[in-house]
């Protein structure tokens, strides 16, 4: 699934980003820099600048991470090179709006399964790995920062216009990735505090056929014992589940939080909203 995602990634890469020369962030990024401003294939220049980056954080990756940071890499190496031969292209008659919805779709999807069966590509991952080790700087802080400092070196060899349209590109594409890492389907998990949780949980068990957990709870300040629910549905039931809620408990509190995926027999949580 590494070596397909890759190959999407790196399509996407060759036939929308460099034909139609939109910028990218991270190492990507980097290499369109050098392919415009020096000329050197894309191909050499991720793994070139990839070679450092894996000698420097080797420590920070651990031995399966490592070998399949190095097994990505060259993967998309490989692709962006066969790519450049191939007598493939998308003909989408000059209109950057395409190009940039097309290059977000198809590379979103190729690196959304880079990631979802735990693979990487290498590149700024590596960086920010570093950061947070280190520094103790938050991942998601670092590779933006880094992905803006490139974008705005890609000044140099684009304009204004495609800049935009790079955005465009750059925001579907983290649509798709998280897309396809949630396997299409985000669960919400729902903490509901009530007086009323027997008649509750029994409706949604009875009308939704869900699950519900009975969490004991005692309040801060009044010490007092009580029971809260906590269920797993779809995003599609969450106005149902509010509204059995309403029916027993218009003063009931209720937190809602996005679950990204089962592992065993527990829940990774992410963004509470």
């Amino acid at each position: 699934m590494i070596t397909i995602g890759t190959a999407l990634y790196a399509f996407g890469f060759v036939t929308v980003n460099i034909a139609d020369r939109l910028a990218e962030g991270g190492i990507a990024g980097i290499t369109l820099l050098l392919k415009f401003l020096v000329g050197v294939n894309p191909a050499f220049s991720t793994i070139l600048i990839n070679i450092p980056l894996l000698i420097i954080g080797y420590r920070y990756l651990g031995k399966r991470s490592l070998i399949y940071t190095i097994y990505g890499t060259l993967a998309l190496s490989f692709w962006i090179w066969l790519w450049q031969l191939l007598p493939v292209s998308l003909n989408v008659h000059h209109d950057l709006f395409i190009a940039a919805i097309l290059a977000g779709i198809i590379g979103g999807f190729g690196l959304g399964l880079v990631y979802r069966f735990n693979g990487t590509t290498g590149g700024t991952d590596i960086i920010a790995r570093i950061f947070e080790k280190k520094k103790g700087a938050p991942m998601g802080q670092s590779l933006f920062a880094l992905d803006v400092c490139v974008l705005v070196a890609s000044l140099t060899y684009i304009d204004l216009r495609r800049m935009m349209y790079t955005l465009v590109c750059s925001f579907v594409f983290s649509r798709v990735v998280n897309f396809i890492q949630d396997g299409g389907y985000s669960a919400r998990g729902i903490i509901i505090m009530t007086q009323h949780p027997d008649k509750i949980s029994n409706e949604i068990m009875k009308t939704m056929d869900r699950g519900v957990t009975y969490l004991q709870t005692q309040g801060a300040y009044s010490k007092k014992e009580g029971k809260a629910l906590y269920c797993v549905v779809s995003q599609s039931e969450v106005t149902e589940v509010k509204r059995i809620i309403a029916k027993y408990d218009k003063r009931a509190f209720v937190s809602i939080l996005d679950v990204n995926e089962v592992i065993g027999e527990g829940f990774t949580y992410d963004k509470i909203n």
